[in-house]
């Protein structure tokens, strides 16, 4: 059986209250050997500290404030509380962090502001930081490229930039973390990713969100990146095998 790493699944969502436990085995018994778990919120750090300690070797809790929950009113308490956590326990990772210009882009000024918060975190503690960058590559690659002096690494989740952008992402010290819209009708990441080396590229769902072909419609789950790893072993014309081993090294090679 091939082994993969799902480094970006939000596991403890609401949607998985009905069978969460399942859902975990289920992924576990489909050659899932690990499931990274960024934090959203203050909210979120019980049910995500819980599945953690469910499945110790298994799943394994990221620290750090979604740009979608960075609000005028409440962002200085969220990141007080993120702060709080660092220095609490080790995390595998920074995040999810970064900036959000789909949603609202009247925050963008407080979400640069928490967004360098978790760079020098992140760079203080050793950790990779895990970055949303929806409708916001450049200014993402522009906090990345300030922030960095040697120390900085991680992985643009749900990437979905061009060519060029994936290659100013390479260059800064990060990977790509590739999930399930390289398998929609209309994506242009097979194309991408034809150009990007396999030694920068990691898998991930994003569940319950962004299922992939033949999901969509469904919830998400860590289970269902096996289509993620097939869609790109199709792109990139190599064995899923090879695909398997090299993106679970990658992802083993980042959080270590």
């Amino acid at each position: 059986m091939i082994q993969l790493i799902d480094t970006h699944a939000h596991l403890y969502s609401k949607k998985f209250d009905a069978d969460r436990s399942d859902m975990v085995r289920r992924a576990i018994a489909g050659g899932v050997v690990r499931m990274y778990l960024p934090n959203i919120e203050a909210e979120s750090i019980e049910g995500m500290m819980a599945l953690e300690a469910e499945f110790p070797e298994h799943c394994f809790a990221m620290m750090g404030l979604h740009p979608c929950s960075v609000q005028p009113d409440v962002y200085e308490k969220e990141l007080a509380t993120v702060e709080h956590w660092l220095g609490q326990r080790p995390w595998a990772g920074i995040g999810e962090t970064g900036i959000d210009l789909y949603w609202d882009k009247t925050t963008l000024d407080i979400q640069q502001m928490a967004f360098a918060r978790h760079i020098e975190w992140a760079k203080d503690l050793g950790r990779p930081l895990i970055i949303h960058s929806r409708e916001s590559n450049r200014e993402c690659i522009e906090a990345v490229r300030k922030g960095q002096d040697g120390r900085l690494r991680g992985i643009f989740h749900c990437f979905s930039g061009s060519l060029e952008e994936a290659r100013e992402m390479i260059d800064l010290g990060f990977m790509l973390g590739i999930g399930g819209t390289i398998t929609y009708p209309k994506s242009t990441l097979p194309d991408i990713l034809r150009e990007v080396p396999l030694e920068h590229i990691v898998l991930e769902t994003d569940a319950p969100y962004l299922p992939p072909v033949p999901h969509r419609g469904k919830r998400n789950e860590s289970a269902f990146i096996r289509h993620v790893a097939e869609m790109l072993s199709e792109a990139k014309v190599m064995p899923l095998q090879q695909i398997a081993r090299q993106t679970t090294e990658n992802a083993t090679r980042m959080f270590a």
